[in-house]
């Protein structure tokens, strides 16, 4: 992509006492007066739309009023992701503060799908409800509306999506959609408007205070569904932010404890990364419903157990979000032809539908093109999910292929979707041609805007804190891209719990150097030069460990060196024996006259005279005979070994309960106590334990909570045991039982994966 050097500000600054960065980016912004100024940087000196300004809700409002004051019952309707979530928690809880009769429903996502489902409002009335109030959905729901008018209840609609041609015959609606393109109140999510409801009520029963008591949860929905942050939007968020650092609720207590998050310090990347992707990963691997019990319970022991599956459910949510991105790029691979589409079209029975809309973001961030991910399931529709780029409204380039669809909704960037599966080449084709249609004329490579150059010194903490003024950070208001000149990487680290991330040692001429984080830069860690370059990156303040510090993520990059990048390519040749019928025979025949090195481990490890991980070396020939607990595991190996050639057998270890694991994991202890002074290392009992060092790290963990053991770390990695210690913490021992649970389950899901596996695809 093009640079873009930042323009000149002939202006004065709007405030005074502004660092100058800070001030030529409110100017740039167009926020040229000291009012203007001001009202951006303190939600104080914002003035917020009043409610009613959104059309129809005091129509709304005034139907839900008299519904409370004579009991009439109400069903909030819900949409599953953190946006719906929070949306249905704002409203469950007003209503009940304001003694309505309120019960509500969130869509499970494999058994209805987005929207008002007409078996489930069947229900929902057959069981009394008068009236249903949908948030974060409904706008498209003709056939409910209509059933519900049949049946003799009003609907009323909050929905922040785009509006159909014609809207639904409901009693009153009110979207943000409906306001005039740059209204304070136009880039509201589901939750947002939902808050302005809330807001009103609150007021018309005399209690206008207590809405601020939901700022937490509209800021999770805003942020997490990734609304514009300009206007009341950005006002609520930085309300918001405040309350969810002190928020009373239980539930997001809980979930920010056992995240390691802490409140004091959070910001809008915390929502998107850590609360955001939890909440999500409920409705993507479970119900959502159960959200509700955990952002309004009181009780510490309901909220601990909702947030330790939600913890659980996360984690399986991100190995299955890795494995259907390991197995498009393989479909990528496999077939080079989808790639010169100006839309990547994918699908596969296997990919749970819960996590595609995930992996179509990674395919558009890596490509650079809207992507579109189906879960395929035999005998049934295909569900999908779509990402754009900017300029391209996804949802209205789905919309020209309606009448093979069977329904469909979204935004102009992101979409919802399902079609039947023999349709599914017609609609690749037919979605290519009208993308095409819309993209002509569109840079389809946006330019890199650079809003300021430093040299590597200024890049520090106080340049950083003064830039979170700007912040929160977020569509419509970017964090700004700054760059600095001939640079050169004097190391790279992978980090990350599977090794997605890099870690950037960077310095300049003068001997200055920094640490720049590139998130999911692994897979492009080979296009890095080795000369001087340009480096572009974010600044933020952090915080680690209470210490505050200054965080540089990176961007892009330009070589100023005039060779040729070299992108990641694979030359490995993999033969697969994994269905071999007599495999042990088949490795004693490749042995003969051949030199070559034999991954295995647990009981495995003496059978075929292999070698642990702690004993891989480089080698030519390389054998995988026990399946390695996760894909990390594999590319370490792979990383250490370099082979030209890997001979793929995949025997499976036994599938470990947290009991059977805890059992050997206390006989290998026990061992080192009674023969070796207590004295054993944590790479020795990863490999034979043949899981995942942080497995066995929590196992250690457990068996010191649960007062069976005493750790003491003679250096990193060796550690000496002793039984008799007398410290007991049962809680925390439950929870990671949990983990370990967790944890256990993410290696078995792994190891069927790699039984069936594309042989080269898990190489990737």
């Amino acid at each position: 992509m093009d640079w873009v050097e930042p323009s000149p500000i002939d202006s004065p600054a709007p405030l005074p006492d502004l660092h100058p960065l800070v001030a030529q980016t409110l100017l740039r912004r167009g926020l040229r007066t000291p009012e203007a100024a001001q009202a951006f940087l303190d939600p104080q000196a914002y003035s917020p739309a009043p409610a009613a300004q959104l059309p129809g809700l005091a129509a709304i409002a005034d139907r839900l009023e008299a519904a409370i004051l004579s009991h009439t019952p109400i069903c909030v309707w819900g949409d599953f992701d953190a946006d719906g979530q929070t949306s249905t928690t704002i409203l469950v809880q007003t209503l009940q503060e304001l003694h309505a009769d309120v019960t509500f429903h969130i869509p499970v996502r494999e058994n209805e799908s987005h929207g008002v489902n007409l078996p489930h409002l069947q229900e929902v009335i057959d069981r009394g409800a008068r009236i249903v109030l949908t948030c974060d959905t409904g706008i498209s729901a003709h056939a409910a509306t209509e059933y519900a008018r049949s049946r003799g209840v009003d609907m009323l609609i909050t929905d922040h999506h785009d509006l159909s041609e014609t809207l639904p015959t409901a009693f009153a609606i009110t979207d943000p959609k409906l306001l005039p393109e740059g209204h304070p109140l136009s880039s509201l999510s589901g939750s947002g408007v939902a808050y302005k409801l809330a807001e009103e009520l609150y007021a018309r029963f005399g209690r206008p205070a207590e809405a601020a008591r939901q700022l937490d949860l509209a800021t999770i929905g805003l942020v997490a569904d990734l609304a514009r942050l300009t206007g009341d939007a950005r006002y609520l968020v930085q309300r918001g932010l405040d309350a969810l650092r002190h928020t009373q609720r239980l539930g997001l207590q809980t979930i920010m404890q056992i995240a390691e998050l802490a409140p004091a310090n959070l910001t809008e990347e915390h929502i998107g990364f850590v609360l955001g992707p939890r909440l999500n990963a409920l409705s993507r691997r479970a119900d959502a419903n159960q959200s509700v019990e955990l952002l309004t319970t009181a009780d510490p022991v309901r909220a601990r157990v909702l947030a330790t599956q939600l913890e659980g459910l996360n984690t399986q949510r991100q190995l299955l979000c890795n494995q259907v991105t390991q197995a498009a790029e393989a479909q990528l691979r496999l077939n080079p032809a989808l790639l010169s589409m100006p839309v990547l079209v994918l699908g596969h029975p296997a990919w749970p539908g819960g996590v595609v809309g995930i992996v179509a973001s990674r395919l558009v961030e890596r490509y650079h093109k809207p992507a579109i991910l189906f879960s395929t399931p035999a005998g049934g529709p295909a569900h999908g999910s779509a990402r754009s780029v900017e300029g391209l409204n996804i949802t209205a380039a789905i919309s020209a292929q309606k009448e093979i669809l069977l329904n469909f909704g979204g935004h102009p960037m992101a979409a919802g979707l399902a079609l039947e599966a023999d349709k599914l080449d017609e609609f690749r084709m037919r979605l290519s041609q009208t993308v095409t249609e819309m993209m002509s004329g569109i840079r389809k490579e946006k330019n890199l805007e650079i809003d300021g150059w430093l040299g590597l010194p200024e890049a520090n903490l106080d340049l950083a804190e003064a830039l979170e003024q700007l912040a929160p950070y977020g569509p419509g208001n970017e964090k700004l891209i700054l760059a600095t000149h001939a640079l050169k990487i004097a190391s790279v680290a992978t980090i990350g719990r599977n090794k997605e991330h890099l870690k950037l040692s960077v310095s300049d001429e003068n001997g200055n150097s920094s640490t720049v984080l590139w998130w999911n830069g692994s897979i492009d860690k080979d296009t890095l030069p080795e000369g001087r370059l340009d480096l572009a990156y974010n600044l933020r303040a952090s915080d680690w460990r209470g210490a505050p510090q200054v965080q540089m993520e990176f961007v892009d990059f330009r070589s100023l060196a005039e060779q040729p990048v070299e992108v990641r390519g694979s030359r490995l040749e993999v033969i697969d024996y994994r269905n071999a019928p007599e495999p042990s025979q088949v490795l004693s025949t490749l042995r003969e006259g051949h030199s070559i090195l034999v991954w295995a481990e647990g009981e495995a490890k003496k059978q075929v005279d292999g070698q642990d991980r702690n004993g891989l070396a480089p080698a030519d020939a390389f054998a995988i005979w026990t399946i390695p607990p996760s894909s990390q595991d594999l590319h370490l190996a792979l990383d250490t070994v370099h082979p030209g050639i890997v001979y793929l057998f995949g025997v499976s270890a036994p599938i470990e309960t947290p009991e059977t694991f805890i059992a050997r994991l206390s006989g290998l202890l026990k061992f080192a106590v009674t023969s070796r002074a207590g004295k054993v290392s944590l790479p020795a009992l990863v490999a034979a334990t043949a899981q995942r060092s942080i497995t066995v790290q929590k196992g250690l963990e457990w068996l010191v909570n649960q007062g069976k053991i005493g750790i003491q770390a003679e250096k990193e990695t060796e550690l000496v045991v002793s039984y008799g210690t007398p410290r007991k913490d049962p809680a925390g021992a439950s929870n990671l039982w949990a983990e370990i649970q967790s944890l256990l389950a993410e290696t078995a899901a792994y190891r069927e994966h790699f039984k069936r596996a594309d042989k080269d695809a898990l190489f990737l």
